[in-house]
């Protein structure tokens, strides 16, 4: 990632619950709301951390940025929170955050739970066309004014792009593409997409430095996922050296909204199997600073 020259931004942040700290990272396009779908479930044991990234929701951008500057607001957020040690959860571009964030300060990451994201992400997204511009609008804002209506998704959920985020659609996910999907795309900024398309540009390619993340992982992907693709994940899962790695049959790039209780249970399970990484480490402080 090219080097930033720009100082951390104060990030608008949702704290919830209480106990060990588990920061949440959203993708693109996304706010911390839009996690709540682990945050909800994850907070009646730990307190989660769930900020607007630079440029998006809340955490408005006043100047044009670049990738690192979200790792220097998100090291400038963990020392003001005093948190010295967390496991971090990232979705998408969140999990590629994620991986940036341990391999910078290791020391500070107890555990990664990646969602839907790679360390060399590929996509197999076929090109849109007018009509999937068109019929994703007139689904989006029918959506909106009534999350779930079946008649909606068969006639223009299904023709939609939605068709290339999800593979079930169910009122589950539509609940949730209204809820949280819509706002969040509407609260991106231009200069969050800008940052974005210039690091893909780069091709981004992580691999051969994800041996020295020594933590356990957590690796869930769709098994249809079109944005980034099942194999690209498998490919990160085998590069780190302590990796599960969970593939969803008939799901796609949105799959925790698609079969929620399903994946929140896999990271229940694999938490209680991997106790250390929510587990404070005695005599282990970060600076702390007034919020």
């Amino acid at each position: 990632m090219p080097q930033s020259s720009s100082q951390a931004i104060h990030l608008h942040t949702l704290v919830q619950g209480q106990g060990f700290p588990i920061l949440c990272l959203h993708g693109h396009p996304g706010t911390g709301q839009s996690l709540s779908v682990f945050t909800q479930h994850l907070s009646t044991r730990f307190r989660t951390i769930a900020p607007d990234l630079r440029g998006y929701g809340r955490s408005r951008a006043a100047t044009a940025f670049v990738m690192t500057d979200h790792l220097n607001d998100l090291e400038t957020l963990l020392d003001q929170y005093a948190i010295a040690r967390c496991l971090v959860l990232g979705w998408s571009l969140g999990g590629i955050l994620a991986l940036e964030l341990t391999l910078r300060m290791p020391e500070r990451v107890s555990g990664l739970v990646l969602v839907a994201t790679a360390a060399r992400p590929r996509s197999n997204h076929p090109a849109i066309q007018w009509q999937d511009n068109a019929y994703t609008g007139v689904a989006s804002i029918l959506n909106w004014f009534n999350p779930g209506w079946q008649w909606n998704m068969d006639t223009f959920g299904r023709r939609s792009l939605y068709r290339y985020l999800i593979q079930q659609h169910t009122p589950t996910a539509y609940q949730y593409l209204a809820k949280e999907a819509l706002p969040a795309y509407l609260q991106t900024s231009s200069r969050a997409t800008q940052a974005l398309s210039m690091a893909l540009q780069r091709g981004y390619n992580r691999l051969s430095d994800l041996a020295a993340i020594q933590c356990p992982c957590l690796v869930l992907a769709g098994a249809d996922d079109r944005h980034i693709t099942a194999a690209s994940s498998l490919e990160t899962a085998q590069a780190l050296p302590q990796a599960d790695y969970h593939c969803y049959p008939n799901a796609a790039h949105l799959f925790p909204w698609e079969i929620p209780a399903i994946v929140r249970a896999d990271i229940d399970r694999w938490l209680d199997q991997n106790p250390t990484v929510v587990t404070p480490l005695e005599g282990f402080h970060a600076a702390s600073t007034d919020l």
